[in-house]
């Protein structure tokens, strides 16, 4: 058998969305193994520590060996090598996303030819998610339950202070 084809997807995930999850489901299609690198990212004020955030990764794929979640700081070249992975994974919702995605993807690609970046469009139902919506959404105590898996709602509910009945109060139903 031969190399295993292993693939870096990167991201905060603060929180991890099912976008994040499809992403990383279909990439299992293409790849034997995906590294989902929770980033540091000193840049970002984040609501979840990154244990917290690598913590729930690893639960959201418990029992799939080939999804594994990894810390990771500094270039994202760098660590992609050190893990023998052959090929960044990028989600993208939208062109607004695109033009930040593949100006990345030129720099990573000059910094390390080796490493290739993959390009993945995410699912019409997931385009208009991302972490800074269900955060805010989640902050007032909306209902996001159908953005995020299981694993985060319990961890937003309990950031956030929100009642134990949260998404779904008895009085609405």
């Amino acid at each position: 058998m031969g190399e295993k084809r292993i693939a870096v997807y990167p991201g905060t995930f603060d929180p991890f969305t099912n976008g994040h999850q499809c992403i990383v489901q279909r990439g299992m299609e293409l790849f034997d193994g995906i590294i989902v690198a929770v980033a540091e990212d000193c840049s970002k004020k984040t609501l979840f520590s990154l244990e917290e955030r690598v913590d729930i990764v690893r639960e959201i794929f418990t029992g799939i060996p080939e999804v594994r979640a990894l810390p990771f700081s500094g270039l994202l070249v760098n660590f992609a090598a050190g893990h023998n992975a052959k090929a960044i994974l990028r989600g993208l919702r939208a062109v607004s996303d695109f033009d930040y995605e593949f100006q990345m993807a030129l720099v990573n690609r000059q910094l390390n030819p080796a490493v290739q970046t993959i390009f993945l469009m995410s699912d019409l139902r997931w385009m208009y998610i991302s972490s800074t919506n269900v955060r805010n959404v989640a902050s007032l105590g909306g209902d996001v339950s159908s953005l995020v898996p299981p694993q985060v709602l319990r961890r937003l509910r309990d950031a956030y202070h929100l009642p134990a009945d949260w998404p779904h109060p008895a009085s609405a139903q």
